[in-house]
Protein backbone atom coordinates (compact mmCIF):
# COMPACT_ATOMS: atom_id res chain seq x y z
CA UNK A 1 0.00 0.00 0.00
CA UNK A 2 1.42 3.40 -1.00
CA UNK A 3 1.95 6.13 1.58
CA UNK A 4 -0.74 8.30 -0.06
CA UNK A 5 -3.26 5.48 -0.08
CA UNK A 6 -2.52 4.64 3.53
CA UNK A 7 -2.97 8.28 4.50
CA UNK A 8 -6.36 8.42 2.77
CA UNK A 9 -7.41 5.16 4.43
CA UNK A 10 -6.44 6.47 7.87
CA UNK A 11 -8.37 9.67 7.18
CA UNK A 12 -11.49 7.72 6.19
CA UNK A 13 -11.24 5.52 9.26
CA UNK A 14 -11.05 8.61 11.45
CA UNK A 15 -14.15 10.07 9.80
CA UNK A 16 -16.08 6.91 10.49
CA UNK A 17 -15.22 7.00 14.19
CA UNK A 18 -16.20 10.69 14.43
CA UNK A 19 -19.63 10.20 12.83
CA UNK A 20 -22.44 9.41 15.23
CA UNK A 21 -25.12 8.56 12.69
CA UNK A 22 -22.69 6.30 10.85
CA UNK A 23 -22.87 3.67 13.57
CA UNK A 24 -26.65 3.36 13.70
CA UNK A 25 -27.71 0.73 11.14
CA UNK A 26 -25.73 -2.38 10.24
CA UNK A 27 -25.99 -3.98 6.80
CA UNK A 28 -25.70 -7.68 5.93
CA UNK A 29 -22.38 -9.09 4.74
CA UNK A 30 -23.94 -11.09 1.93
CA UNK A 31 -24.14 -11.18 -1.85
CA UNK A 32 -27.95 -11.47 -1.77
CA UNK A 33 -29.33 -8.63 -3.90
CA UNK A 34 -32.65 -8.34 -2.07
CA UNK A 35 -31.20 -8.47 1.43
CA UNK A 36 -28.77 -5.72 0.54
CA UNK A 37 -31.42 -3.73 -1.31
CA UNK A 38 -33.80 -3.66 1.67
CA UNK A 39 -30.96 -2.96 4.09
CA UNK A 40 -29.92 0.15 2.15
CA UNK A 41 -33.49 1.17 1.26
CA UNK A 42 -34.60 4.26 3.17
CA UNK A 43 -32.37 7.33 2.81
CA UNK A 44 -33.59 7.72 -0.76
CA UNK A 45 -37.17 8.06 0.52
CA UNK A 46 -36.20 11.03 2.69
CA UNK A 47 -34.46 12.59 -0.30
CA UNK A 48 -37.43 11.88 -2.61
CA UNK A 49 -39.75 13.75 -0.22
CA UNK A 50 -38.08 17.01 -1.25
CA UNK A 51 -39.09 16.31 -4.84
CA UNK A 52 -42.79 16.13 -4.04
CA UNK A 53 -43.30 18.84 -1.42
CA UNK A 54 -46.14 21.42 -1.62
CA UNK A 55 -43.98 23.64 -3.79
CA UNK A 56 -44.18 21.01 -6.55
CA UNK A 57 -47.94 20.96 -6.35
CA UNK A 58 -48.58 24.54 -7.40
CA UNK A 59 -45.97 24.63 -10.16
CA UNK A 60 -46.89 21.22 -11.59
CA UNK A 61 -50.69 21.49 -11.38
CA UNK A 62 -50.75 25.07 -12.68
CA UNK A 63 -48.26 24.05 -15.39
CA UNK A 64 -50.61 21.28 -16.51
CA UNK A 65 -53.71 23.47 -16.30
CA UNK A 66 -52.00 26.19 -18.37
CA UNK A 67 -49.92 24.28 -20.93
CA UNK A 68 -51.49 20.82 -20.70
CA UNK A 69 -48.79 18.13 -21.05
CA UNK A 70 -46.04 20.33 -22.57
CA UNK A 71 -44.09 20.67 -19.30
CA UNK A 72 -43.91 16.91 -18.69
CA UNK A 73 -40.63 17.02 -20.61
CA UNK A 74 -39.30 19.48 -17.99
CA UNK A 75 -40.28 17.07 -15.22
CA UNK A 76 -38.54 14.20 -17.02
CA UNK A 77 -35.32 16.14 -17.60
CA UNK A 78 -35.39 17.48 -14.04
CA UNK A 79 -35.78 13.97 -12.65
CA UNK A 80 -32.86 12.65 -14.71
CA UNK A 81 -30.71 15.55 -13.51
CA UNK A 82 -31.84 14.82 -9.95
CA UNK A 83 -30.77 11.18 -10.25
CA UNK A 84 -27.35 12.24 -11.52
CA UNK A 85 -26.79 14.81 -8.77
CA UNK A 86 -28.19 12.70 -5.94
CA UNK A 87 -25.94 9.83 -7.00
CA UNK A 88 -22.96 12.18 -6.73
CA UNK A 89 -24.19 13.40 -3.36
CA UNK A 90 -24.78 9.93 -1.94
CA UNK A 91 -21.45 8.72 -3.28
CA UNK A 92 -19.64 11.64 -1.64
CA UNK A 93 -21.06 10.76 1.77
CA UNK A 94 -20.70 7.00 1.38
CA UNK A 95 -17.06 7.06 0.25
CA UNK A 96 -15.62 9.91 2.34
CA UNK A 97 -17.94 9.68 5.39
CA UNK A 98 -18.32 13.45 5.24
CA UNK A 99 -21.27 15.36 3.85
CA UNK A 100 -21.29 18.20 1.32
CA UNK A 101 -21.47 20.87 4.04
CA UNK A 102 -18.39 19.46 5.79
CA UNK A 103 -16.40 19.25 2.57
CA UNK A 104 -17.34 22.82 1.67
CA UNK A 105 -16.42 24.13 5.11
CA UNK A 106 -13.10 22.30 5.00
CA UNK A 107 -11.99 23.27 1.49
CA UNK A 108 -13.64 26.57 0.53
CA UNK A 109 -12.18 29.98 1.42
CA UNK A 110 -13.83 31.60 4.43
CA UNK A 111 -15.66 34.22 2.36
CA UNK A 112 -17.02 31.58 -0.04
CA UNK A 113 -18.02 29.33 2.85
CA UNK A 114 -20.14 32.10 4.39
CA UNK A 115 -21.77 33.00 1.08
CA UNK A 116 -22.69 29.37 0.41
CA UNK A 117 -23.94 28.94 3.97
CA UNK A 118 -26.23 31.98 3.70
CA UNK A 119 -27.58 30.84 0.33
CA UNK A 120 -28.41 27.32 1.54
CA UNK A 121 -30.02 28.72 4.69
CA UNK A 122 -32.21 30.98 2.53
CA UNK A 123 -33.04 27.94 0.40
CA UNK A 124 -34.08 26.05 3.54
CA UNK A 125 -36.33 28.96 4.55
CA UNK A 126 -37.84 29.02 1.04
CA UNK A 127 -38.47 25.29 1.31
CA UNK A 128 -40.01 25.72 4.75
CA UNK A 129 -42.16 28.53 3.34
CA UNK A 130 -43.84 26.07 0.99
CA UNK A 131 -44.22 23.48 3.76
CA UNK A 132 -45.84 25.96 6.15
CA UNK A 133 -48.34 27.20 3.59
CA UNK A 134 -49.07 23.74 2.21
CA UNK A 135 -49.75 22.25 5.64
CA UNK A 136 -51.71 25.31 6.82
CA UNK A 137 -53.91 25.40 3.73
CA UNK A 138 -54.54 21.64 4.02
CA UNK A 139 -55.67 22.08 7.65
CA UNK A 140 -57.84 25.01 6.61
CA UNK A 141 -59.51 22.99 3.85
CA UNK A 142 -60.03 19.89 5.99
CA UNK A 143 -61.27 21.47 9.21
CA UNK A 144 -62.40 24.98 8.28
CA UNK A 145 -60.02 26.60 10.79
CA UNK A 146 -59.07 30.22 9.90
CA UNK A 147 -55.98 30.21 7.71
CA UNK A 148 -53.93 32.49 9.97
CA UNK A 149 -54.58 30.16 12.91
CA UNK A 150 -53.56 27.17 10.78
CA UNK A 151 -50.29 28.90 9.90
CA UNK A 152 -49.50 29.35 13.60
CA UNK A 153 -50.56 25.75 14.35
CA UNK A 154 -47.77 24.51 12.06
CA UNK A 155 -45.33 25.42 14.87
CA UNK A 156 -46.66 22.35 16.71
CA UNK A 157 -45.02 20.05 14.19
CA UNK A 158 -41.89 20.58 16.30
CA UNK A 159 -43.53 18.43 18.99
CA UNK A 160 -44.48 15.77 16.42
CA UNK A 161 -40.96 15.80 15.05
CA UNK A 162 -39.39 15.33 18.47
CA UNK A 163 -41.57 12.28 19.02
CA UNK A 164 -40.54 10.81 15.68
CA UNK A 165 -36.84 11.34 16.33
CA UNK A 166 -37.05 9.11 19.42
CA UNK A 167 -38.41 6.22 17.32
CA UNK A 168 -35.13 5.67 15.50
CA UNK A 169 -34.04 6.40 11.94
CA UNK A 170 -35.47 3.24 10.40
CA UNK A 171 -38.96 4.02 11.73
CA UNK A 172 -38.74 7.58 10.43
CA UNK A 173 -37.91 6.19 7.00
CA UNK A 174 -40.91 3.86 7.21
CA UNK A 175 -43.28 6.70 8.19
CA UNK A 176 -42.00 8.85 5.34
CA UNK A 177 -42.44 5.95 2.90
CA UNK A 178 -46.02 5.44 4.12
CA UNK A 179 -46.85 9.11 3.56
CA UNK A 180 -45.31 8.93 0.08
CA UNK A 181 -47.45 5.88 -0.68
CA UNK A 182 -50.52 7.82 0.45
CA UNK A 183 -49.74 10.61 -2.02
CA UNK A 184 -49.08 8.15 -4.88
CA UNK A 185 -52.35 6.27 -4.30
CA UNK A 186 -54.47 9.42 -4.06
CA UNK A 187 -53.11 11.03 -7.21
CA UNK A 188 -53.00 7.74 -9.07
CA UNK A 189 -56.69 7.38 -8.27
CA UNK A 190 -57.42 10.93 -9.49
CA UNK A 191 -55.60 10.30 -12.77
CA UNK A 192 -57.42 7.00 -13.34
CA UNK A 193 -60.74 8.77 -12.89
CA UNK A 194 -59.70 11.60 -15.20
CA UNK A 195 -58.77 9.18 -18.03
CA UNK A 196 -56.14 11.38 -19.73
CA UNK A 197 -55.34 11.12 -23.43
CA UNK A 198 -52.36 8.73 -23.27
CA UNK A 199 -51.02 9.73 -26.69
CA UNK A 200 -50.83 13.41 -25.76
CA UNK A 201 -49.51 12.49 -22.33
CA UNK A 202 -46.60 10.42 -23.68
CA UNK A 203 -45.79 13.08 -26.31
CA UNK A 204 -45.52 15.56 -23.46
CA UNK A 205 -42.35 13.81 -22.26
CA UNK A 206 -40.60 14.52 -25.58
CA UNK A 207 -38.74 17.88 -25.61
CA UNK A 208 -39.82 19.82 -28.67
CA UNK A 209 -39.48 23.41 -29.87
CA UNK A 210 -43.01 23.13 -31.29
CA UNK A 211 -44.36 23.38 -27.75
CA UNK A 212 -43.14 26.96 -27.36
CA UNK A 213 -43.55 28.18 -30.94
CA UNK A 214 -46.39 30.60 -31.42
CA UNK A 215 -46.42 31.73 -27.80
CA UNK A 216 -46.56 35.43 -27.09
CA UNK A 217 -43.68 37.07 -25.21
CA UNK A 218 -45.80 37.16 -22.05
CA UNK A 219 -46.78 33.50 -22.33
CA UNK A 220 -43.15 32.55 -23.02
CA UNK A 221 -42.03 34.37 -19.86
CA UNK A 222 -44.78 32.67 -17.86
CA UNK A 223 -43.80 29.29 -19.25
CA UNK A 224 -40.13 29.91 -18.43
CA UNK A 225 -41.03 30.91 -14.87
CA UNK A 226 -43.15 27.77 -14.45
CA UNK A 227 -40.44 25.59 -16.00
CA UNK A 228 -37.80 27.03 -13.65
CA UNK A 229 -40.26 26.67 -10.79
CA UNK A 230 -40.64 22.98 -11.66
CA UNK A 231 -36.84 22.60 -11.82
CA UNK A 232 -36.45 24.40 -8.51
CA UNK A 233 -39.18 22.29 -6.94
CA UNK A 234 -37.82 19.07 -8.42
CA UNK A 235 -34.04 19.42 -8.01
CA UNK A 236 -33.83 20.73 -4.45
CA UNK A 237 -30.52 22.28 -3.34
CA UNK A 238 -30.89 21.18 0.29
CA UNK A 239 -31.30 17.55 -0.81
CA UNK A 240 -27.69 17.49 -1.99
CA UNK A 241 -26.58 18.22 1.57
CA UNK A 242 -29.15 15.87 3.11
CA UNK A 243 -28.33 12.83 0.99
CA UNK A 244 -24.58 13.07 1.51
CA UNK A 245 -25.20 12.87 5.26
CA UNK A 246 -27.99 10.33 5.75
CA UNK A 247 -26.38 7.65 3.57
CA UNK A 248 -23.90 7.40 6.44
CA UNK A 249 -26.64 5.85 8.58
CA UNK A 250 -25.66 2.57 6.89
CA UNK A 251 -22.59 1.08 8.54
CA UNK A 252 -20.09 0.47 5.76
CA UNK A 253 -16.43 -0.40 6.29
CA UNK A 254 -14.66 2.08 4.02
CA UNK A 255 -11.34 0.26 4.52
CA UNK A 256 -12.86 -2.85 2.88
CA UNK A 257 -13.22 -2.27 -0.88
CA UNK A 258 -15.90 -4.96 -1.32
CA UNK A 259 -18.00 -3.44 1.50
CA UNK A 260 -17.60 0.06 0.08
CA UNK A 261 -18.43 -1.05 -3.45
CA UNK A 262 -21.56 -2.75 -2.17
CA UNK A 263 -22.50 0.39 -0.25
CA UNK A 264 -22.14 2.66 -3.28
CA UNK A 265 -24.01 0.19 -5.50
CA UNK A 266 -27.05 -0.18 -3.26
CA UNK A 267 -27.08 3.49 -2.32
CA UNK A 268 -27.49 4.11 -6.05
CA UNK A 269 -30.33 1.59 -6.28
CA UNK A 270 -32.11 3.17 -3.31
CA UNK A 271 -31.70 6.69 -4.68
CA UNK A 272 -32.84 5.91 -8.23
CA UNK A 273 -35.83 3.80 -7.18
CA UNK A 274 -37.10 6.46 -4.77
CA UNK A 275 -36.51 9.30 -7.23
CA UNK A 276 -38.39 7.31 -9.87
CA UNK A 277 -41.36 7.28 -7.49
CA UNK A 278 -40.96 11.05 -7.05
CA UNK A 279 -40.93 11.38 -10.85
CA UNK A 280 -44.22 9.47 -11.00
CA UNK A 281 -45.76 11.73 -8.34
CA UNK A 282 -44.67 14.92 -10.13
CA UNK A 283 -46.02 13.54 -13.40
CA UNK A 284 -49.32 12.68 -11.72
CA UNK A 285 -49.57 16.22 -10.35
CA UNK A 286 -49.13 17.74 -13.79
CA UNK A 287 -51.42 15.18 -15.43
CA UNK A 288 -54.16 16.00 -12.90
CA UNK A 289 -53.74 19.67 -13.81
CA UNK A 290 -53.86 18.89 -17.54
CA UNK A 291 -56.60 16.23 -17.56
CA UNK A 292 -58.97 17.85 -15.07
CA UNK A 293 -58.20 21.58 -15.01
CA UNK A 294 -56.97 22.40 -18.54
CA UNK A 295 -59.08 25.21 -19.91
CA UNK A 296 -59.74 26.42 -16.37
CA UNK A 297 -56.21 27.58 -15.50
CA UNK A 298 -57.48 30.91 -14.20
CA UNK A 299 -59.76 29.01 -11.80
CA UNK A 300 -57.09 26.78 -10.20
CA UNK A 301 -54.20 29.06 -9.34
CA UNK A 302 -54.44 28.33 -5.60
CA UNK A 303 -54.78 25.19 -3.46
CA UNK A 304 -58.28 26.21 -2.39
CA UNK A 305 -59.23 26.66 -6.05
CA UNK A 306 -58.06 23.11 -6.79
CA UNK A 307 -59.90 21.76 -3.77
CA UNK A 308 -63.14 23.47 -4.79
CA UNK A 309 -62.68 22.55 -8.48
CA UNK A 310 -62.46 18.85 -7.63
CA UNK A 311 -65.93 19.12 -6.11
CA UNK A 312 -67.34 21.25 -8.96
CA UNK A 313 -68.98 19.29 -11.83
CA UNK A 314 -68.60 22.27 -14.19
CA UNK A 315 -64.80 21.92 -13.92
CA UNK A 316 -64.00 18.37 -12.84
CA UNK A 317 -66.91 16.89 -14.76
CA UNK A 318 -68.45 13.56 -13.76
CA UNK A 319 -65.60 12.67 -11.39
CA UNK A 320 -66.28 15.69 -9.17
CA UNK A 321 -67.01 14.85 -5.54
CA UNK A 322 -66.38 16.09 -2.03
CA UNK A 323 -64.47 12.86 -1.34
CA UNK A 324 -61.90 13.58 -4.07
CA UNK A 325 -61.45 17.12 -2.79
CA UNK A 326 -60.88 15.76 0.72
CA UNK A 327 -58.36 13.21 -0.55
CA UNK A 328 -56.54 16.05 -2.29
CA UNK A 329 -56.28 17.95 1.02
CA UNK A 330 -55.12 14.82 2.88
CA UNK A 331 -52.36 14.26 0.32
CA UNK A 332 -51.34 17.92 0.64
CA UNK A 333 -51.08 17.59 4.42
CA UNK A 334 -49.03 14.39 4.07
CA UNK A 335 -46.69 16.17 1.67
CA UNK A 336 -46.18 19.11 4.02
CA UNK A 337 -45.47 16.94 7.04
CA UNK A 338 -43.09 14.72 5.12
CA UNK A 339 -41.06 17.73 4.06
CA UNK A 340 -40.98 18.99 7.64
CA UNK A 341 -38.96 15.93 8.71
CA UNK A 342 -36.33 16.26 6.00
CA UNK A 343 -36.13 20.04 6.34
CA UNK A 344 -35.22 19.71 10.00
CA UNK A 345 -32.57 17.06 9.34
CA UNK A 346 -31.01 19.23 6.64
CA UNK A 347 -31.00 22.27 8.91
CA UNK A 348 -28.96 20.37 11.46
CA UNK A 349 -26.59 18.98 8.81
CA UNK A 350 -25.93 22.41 7.28
CA UNK A 351 -25.44 24.17 10.62
CA UNK A 352 -23.06 21.54 11.99
CA UNK A 353 -21.22 21.10 8.69
CA UNK A 354 -20.58 24.78 7.93
CA UNK A 355 -20.25 26.26 11.40
CA UNK A 356 -19.28 23.21 13.48
CA UNK A 357 -22.09 24.12 15.87
CA UNK A 358 -24.14 21.35 17.45
CA UNK A 359 -27.70 22.51 18.16
CA UNK A 360 -30.66 20.36 19.30
CA UNK A 361 -33.03 19.47 16.46
CA UNK A 362 -36.05 21.01 18.20
CA UNK A 363 -34.19 24.34 18.44
CA UNK A 364 -33.25 24.25 14.75
CA UNK A 365 -36.81 23.41 13.80
CA UNK A 366 -38.32 26.07 16.02
CA UNK A 367 -35.83 28.70 14.87
CA UNK A 368 -36.37 27.96 11.16
CA UNK A 369 -40.13 27.83 11.59
CA UNK A 370 -40.30 31.15 13.47
CA UNK A 371 -38.09 32.84 10.85
CA UNK A 372 -40.39 31.46 8.15
CA UNK A 373 -43.58 32.37 9.99
CA UNK A 374 -42.77 36.09 10.22
CA UNK A 375 -43.01 36.82 6.45
CA UNK A 376 -45.84 34.27 6.04
CA UNK A 377 -47.95 35.93 8.76
CA UNK A 378 -47.19 39.41 7.38
CA UNK A 379 -48.19 38.37 3.86
CA UNK A 380 -51.31 36.61 5.20
CA UNK A 381 -52.34 39.76 7.09
CA UNK A 382 -51.65 42.10 4.17
CA UNK A 383 -53.54 39.83 1.79
CA UNK A 384 -56.35 39.33 4.32
CA UNK A 385 -55.78 35.58 4.15
CA UNK A 386 -56.31 35.47 0.40
CA UNK A 387 -55.09 32.04 -0.72
CA UNK A 388 -54.14 33.21 -4.21
CA UNK A 389 -51.49 35.59 -2.88
CA UNK A 390 -50.08 32.93 -0.59
CA UNK A 391 -49.97 30.33 -3.33
CA UNK A 392 -48.20 32.80 -5.63
CA UNK A 393 -45.56 33.14 -2.93
CA UNK A 394 -45.05 29.36 -3.06
CA UNK A 395 -44.32 29.61 -6.79
CA UNK A 396 -41.84 32.43 -6.16
CA UNK A 397 -40.16 30.38 -3.43
CA UNK A 398 -39.63 27.55 -5.92
CA UNK A 399 -38.13 29.95 -8.46
CA UNK A 400 -35.72 31.12 -5.74
CA UNK A 401 -34.72 27.50 -5.12
CA UNK A 402 -33.89 27.23 -8.80
CA UNK A 403 -31.73 30.37 -8.47
CA UNK A 404 -29.96 28.86 -5.45
CA UNK A 405 -29.39 25.48 -7.07
CA UNK A 406 -26.12 26.18 -8.97
CA UNK A 407 -24.45 27.27 -5.71
CA UNK A 408 -24.89 23.71 -4.44
CA UNK A 409 -24.28 21.89 -7.73
CA UNK A 410 -20.86 23.37 -8.59
CA UNK A 411 -19.18 22.43 -5.27
CA UNK A 412 -20.74 18.94 -5.40
CA UNK A 413 -19.45 18.25 -8.91
CA UNK A 414 -16.01 19.63 -8.04
CA UNK A 415 -15.58 17.47 -4.92
CA UNK A 416 -16.86 14.27 -6.53
CA UNK A 417 -14.61 14.73 -9.58
CA UNK A 418 -11.39 14.87 -7.52
CA UNK A 419 -9.54 11.57 -7.23
CA UNK A 420 -7.69 12.96 -4.21
CA UNK A 421 -11.05 13.01 -2.41
CA UNK A 422 -12.99 10.15 -4.01
CA UNK A 423 -10.24 7.76 -5.10
CA UNK A 424 -11.48 5.36 -7.77
CA UNK A 425 -15.06 6.53 -7.12
CA UNK A 426 -14.38 9.94 -8.66
CA UNK A 427 -16.80 10.90 -11.43
CA UNK A 428 -16.05 9.76 -14.94
CA UNK A 429 -15.00 12.66 -17.15
CA UNK A 430 -18.21 12.54 -19.16
CA UNK A 431 -20.26 12.65 -15.95
CA UNK A 432 -18.32 15.64 -14.66
CA UNK A 433 -18.66 17.43 -18.01
CA UNK A 434 -22.40 16.70 -18.11
CA UNK A 435 -22.80 17.93 -14.55
CA UNK A 436 -21.05 21.22 -15.30
CA UNK A 437 -23.13 21.58 -18.47
CA UNK A 438 -26.35 21.16 -16.46
CA UNK A 439 -25.19 23.68 -13.86
CA UNK A 440 -24.18 26.12 -16.61
CA UNK A 441 -27.50 25.84 -18.43
CA UNK A 442 -29.41 26.37 -15.18
CA UNK A 443 -27.31 29.44 -14.41
CA UNK A 444 -27.96 30.95 -17.84
CA UNK A 445 -31.69 30.30 -17.56
CA UNK A 446 -31.75 31.84 -14.10
CA UNK A 447 -29.98 34.97 -15.33
CA UNK A 448 -32.50 35.18 -18.16
CA UNK A 449 -35.36 34.83 -15.68
CA UNK A 450 -33.96 37.63 -13.47
CA UNK A 451 -33.56 39.94 -16.48
CA UNK A 452 -37.09 39.10 -17.61
CA UNK A 453 -38.61 39.79 -14.19
CA UNK A 454 -36.73 43.02 -13.50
Amino acid sequence: MSERTAERTDERTQRVSLSEVNQSISVPQTDSFWRNFFAFLGPGALVAVGYMDPGNWITSVVGGATYKYALLSVILLSSLVAMQLQHMSGKLGMVTRQDLAQHTARRAPKWARWILFIIIELALIATDFAEVLGSAIALHLLFGIPLLVCIIITVLDVVVLLGLMHLGFRKIEAIVALLILTIVLIFGYLVLLARPDMGSLLWGYVPSADKVSGLSATDARTMLALALGIIGATVMPHNLYLHSSIVQTRRVDVTDESSLERGVRFMTWDSNVQLSIAFVVNSLLLVVGAAIFYGHSSDVTAFKDMYNALADPSIAGVIASKLLATLFAVALLASGQNSTITGTLTGQIVLEGFLHVSVPQWMIRLGTRVITLVPVVIIALLSHGHEQTLDDMIVYSQVFLSLALPFSIFPLIYFTSKRSIMGKYANARWNTALGYLVAGVLTVLNVQLILTVF
